[in-house]
């Protein structure tokens, strides 16, 4: 959900000079610049492993492994995850330092909704699987599928705690920041929003995005379910109870998705914060569109099995969903914004 359109005296003159006062006035910036080092921090531990396999290091590899088994691919991922991770640092920058409010909104918008996307599943869905570990389910190590070691255990604990570090550090910083900036334009209740002059277009969004996740939903819940309908040969057989709950994460973030956009569009649930709605939208519509990217990107450069129909289905309607409900979160500051 990126608010493109903030006119540039709200986006840069007022801005500049209330929030600045207003951060100083609400956080200290000694807390803004502990969570800016906690995020850089959090990031060299997967930036480090990263860079050592691009160089070709096997730490963490275990033997027969199918990393190994196409090294040009594998450095070409690599090479662009570090560029992911690097963009970590650079936002964790741009959020307390004073240029920071300098930027426009078009140019930090977009990552930071990629980054919240990207992030919350993870944030949440790691510890419900060390959660499911814990009670003795069953998770995908060679012990429990029967197939070959994809990485060692501890490196799934070392990146996946400072992916959720990152993710905590970042989006409280985010969330200081567009407060301090752009408060006011989630501030009271849905029933206190005004009347839309696109409501037509919103609303058809919206419901556009809810007939749009009905499929991939679906398809999710019955891959939690363990079900192979449409499922690739080498997801076949009985899944894992970690892959249980990440299926059932990514019908989750679509589902919020739809929410936070309908709630937006037919100003439902009246009584709740405007910020509620918003925070629906923002991260489900990041959650779903990157994730459907990042899973369909993945699936087609497999290069010994290719996806099924369903599963590019699956992942198209996760970047479709995301992409509507987004554009109905940017008409709604574009709005909220002119009338300010």
């Amino acid at each position: 959900m990126t608010p493109t359109t903030l006119p540039a005296a709200t986006a840069t003159a007022t801005a500049t000079a209330t929030a600045t006062a207003a951060g100083t006035r609400h956080t200290p910036q000694r807390a803004r610049r502990a969570l800016r080092t906690l995020a850089i921090t959090a990031c060299l531990p997967y930036i480090t492993l990263k860079l050592a396999w691009v160089a070709g290091s096997h730490i963490g590899i275990p033997d027969g492994s199918s990393l190994l088994d196409h090294r040009a691919t594998m450095v070409v991922a690599n090479s662009v995850t570090i560029l992911m991770d690097a963009a970590v640092v650079a936002l964790a920058l741009l959020l307390t330092r004073p240029w920071g409010l300098r930027v426009p909104a078009w140019l930090l918008a977009p990552p930071m909704w990629a980054a919240s996307g990207l992030l919350a599943p993870i944030m949440t869905g790691y510890p419900l699987q060390l959660l499911v570990k814990a009670a003795g389910g069953t998770v995908n190590k060679p012990a429990d599928t029967g197939r070959r070691a994809f990485l060692d255990d501890w490196v799934f604990g070392v990146v996946y705690t400072g992916f959720i570090l990152q993710g905590l550090a970042l989006g409280t910083l985010f969330v200081l920041y567009a407060r301090d900036r752009w408060g006011h334009l989630w501030r009271g209740r849905v029933r206190d929003l005004p009347g839309s002059t696109t409501g037509r277009t919103q609303r058809t969004l919206a419901v556009a995005a809810a007939v749009v996740a009905l499929f991939p939903v679906v398809t999710h819940l019955m891959w939690a379910g363990d079900a192979e309908w449409g499922r690739s040969e080498s997801r076949s057989g009985g899944l894992t109870s970690d892959a249980h709950v990440l299926e059932a994460m990514y019908a989750v973030f679509l589902l919020a998705a739809v929410a936070g956009g309908l709630l937006l569009a037919f100003r439902a649930g009246r009584t709740l914060p405007v910020k509620v709605p918003l925070a629906l939208a923002w991260v489900g519509s990041g959650a779903a569109a990157c994730w459907g990217g990042w899973l369909g990107l993945a699936a087609v450069t497999q290069v010994s099995e290719q996806p099924t129909t369903v599963m590019n289905l699956t992942y198209a309607g996760h970047m479709i969903v995301g992409i509507l409900v987004a554009a109905i979160g940017v008409r709604y500051l574009r709005e909220r914004a002119n009338a300010a």
